[in-house]
């Protein structure tokens, strides 16, 4: 059963994209383009991208309608380009080549729509002796010197699950660069192509920290530093019930508050002392292993020492300030987080669930006037 069109809300509304399927950061730019108000038309391949989760649960796919087009196909191309004729923004994740190749490559949409904005999101980038290679999150944010950042010195470094490549490397960064280009092209009648690569945004999150080393001010080296975890009052500390509390107490008033309330008030000159950084550490440890999270939440309540308890995906959407500020929301069953961030003129929402493939097939064609999809593969699904 298709849907009806949702009414425009926030500050992209009346901006068309559409989005070649595909899993991870494109996938999750395209959704943050819905979640501000674009009309996201998601192309889905026969059959689903390979995603191994029942599509009423793939979140990132809400606020978003799909169509089934079969680029392999020999009219699948020319719905597509149909498509992007009439969009401002067209979103892929093909590895370099493979768009040309299925004939909805950049000159083939540009001969069809000069003003648009083709992104194109990949790990390595449209260039360069990797840019054909297959790879995930943690192979490339590896190479860029973010991953070797990360964990205690005496252990490998840990792995940030795919937030720091896939979403903030490259989908976050993706949607900054076809919004900039966006403008350029609203501007200038001329639309471009932007390379996203996760491996270039996961370089540039490090800009300071690149700063700090050119200045002597990092060690390249891992847990020796004040960010990152090499600072005994900026890090995490067991409890007694095996749950963990987060201590960012840098600053010299936040520090004392943080020494008064845990009750080592006799570690004040210790700060700057790097010394006596490893008693610190231990003192800290063992004060933090007397009482339960819970019990330490309590304490630093209302405080500003800078601490903050731990807590799991599940936890996250009862913690009072995002609660009462709904962080998250739920819609269709699902608790997810709210878009962000949040405008005061025009406000986004959770509009609709996630596109089922093929589903929107009608609305779409009616709206976009592309009465070519109608004889696509509808739903198969």
């Amino acid at each position: 059963m298709t849907t009806a069109r949702t009414p425009g809300h926030g500050p992209l509304t009346g901006v068309r994209v559409v989005e070649l399927a595909g899993i991870g950061p494109g996938p999750f730019a395209a959704m943050l383009l819905a979640d501000l108000g674009a009309d996201v038309v998601r192309v889905d391949r026969p059959g689903g991208p390979g995603l191994a989760i029942d599509p009423a649960y793939d979140v990132t796919n809400r606020n978003k309608r799909s169509v089934v087009v079969d680029l392999k196909s020999g009219d699948g191309p020319a719905r597509v380009l149909d498509l992007a004729a009439r969009a401002d923004i067209l979103v892929e994740g093909y590895r370099p080549g493979v768009a040309e190749r299925l004939g909805v490559g950049p000159e083939a949409c540009h001969a069809r729509n000069p003003r648009l904005v083709y992104g194109r999101m990949t790990g390595w980038g449209q260039d360069g002796p990797l840019a054909e290679r297959a790879g995930h999150d943690i192979a490339y944010i590896a190479p860029t010197g973010t991953l070797g950042m990360i964990g205690r010195p005496d252990e490998p470094p840990a792995v940030p699950a795919n937030l720091l490549g896939d979403y903030a490397g490259g989908s976050l960064y993706l949607v900054v660069g076809v919004l900039a280009a966006l403008h350029h092209a609203r501007a200038t009648g001329t639309g471009q192509v932007v390379d996203a690569a996760i491996v270039d945004g996961t370089a540039h999150l490090a800009t300071m920290i690149h700063g700090m080393l050119a200045a002597g001010g990092w060690q390249d080296r891992r847990g020796a530093n004040l960010l990152d975890g090499g600072c005994p009052y900026y890090g995490t500390y067991e409890t007694a019930d095996g749950r963990h509390m987060a201590v960012g107490a840098l600053e010299p008033r936040f520090y004392e508050e943080f020494l008064t309330l845990l009750g080592i008030e006799d570690q004040a000159t210790a700060r700057k002392d790097v010394t006596r950084w490893g008693e610190l550490r231990e003192r800290i440890a063992v004060r933090f292993k007397t009482r339960t999270r819970d019990e330490w939440t309590a304490v630093f309540a209302g405080s500003d020492a800078c601490v903050a308890p731990v807590l799991s995906l599940r936890e996250a959407p009862h913690h009072p300030h995002l609660a009462a500020r709904g962080t998250f929301t739920d819609h269709g069953g699902v608790t997810q987080p709210a878009p962000a961030p949040r405008f005061s003129a025009t406000p986004t929402s959770v509009r609709t669930g996630p596109a089922r493939p093929g589903a929107d097939t009608a609305d779409v064609a009616r709206d976009w006037d592309v009465p070519g999809l109608l004889t696509a593969p509808r739903n198969p699904q």
